[in-house]
């Protein structure tokens, strides 16, 4: 099994409505790294963190998991639509997607704020500056620490939260100057 963040656009698409839609199609990605991630590694049943990106704040607002497993994307061979690529052919397919299922919306977005600031997360892709890949590899203990985030009773907008070896979550508010 493998742990994954998977990035959208509020604008676009947001937990709400996968939670509506019970399960979509995670289609249009244009990038060679994340379309391998999502041809040759994703599994059905791998969980996901969905990451609302360009939102205020930006961060984690929920959980999916991979329902169906890379396919080709079929709207890479329709002419006119927005993620047409005629390059693209059904025999040698270039672009492939994945299909996504609901499992649970945080009560509050776990901001990527929170995340730099949290205690096992270092080394997390999505903290790294420069790091726009719309779909990235996340460990089991980065994946852990933050559903525990997530779940927290406590607003993680207004507190910098640690998670601890044990698997509890410390949360002080921060100071105010």
């Amino acid at each position: 099994m493998r742990y994954w963040l998977m990035k959208c656009e509020p604008a676009a698409y947001t937990i709400d409505d996968l939670k509506r839609d019970k399960v979509t199609s995670w289609e249009g990605v244009r990038n060679y790294q994340a379309r391998n991630f999502m041809r040759d590694r994703m599994q059905v049943g791998d969980p996901v963190l969905f990451y609302a990106s360009n939102a205020e704040p930006s961060g984690v607002a929920g959980l999916a998991k991979i329902a169906r497993a890379g396919y080709p994307d079929q709207y890479a061979f329709k002419p006119g639509h927005k993620y047409y690529d005629p390059d693209s052919d059904k025999g040698e397919p270039i672009w492939y997607m994945v299909d996504i299922e609901f499992v649970e919306a945080f009560k509050d977005v776990v901001s990527l704020e929170t995340l730099k600031q949290t205690k096992g997360l270092e080394k997390m892709m999505v903290i790294k500056k420069g790091s726009r890949l719309s779909v990235q590899p996340v460990s089991k203990d980065e994946y852990d620490i933050v559903v525990r985030l997530g779940r927290s009773a406590k607003s993680v907008r207004h507190h910098t939260a640690t998670a601890t070896s044990s698997g509890s979550t410390l949360v002080k508010k921060k100071s105010s100057r």
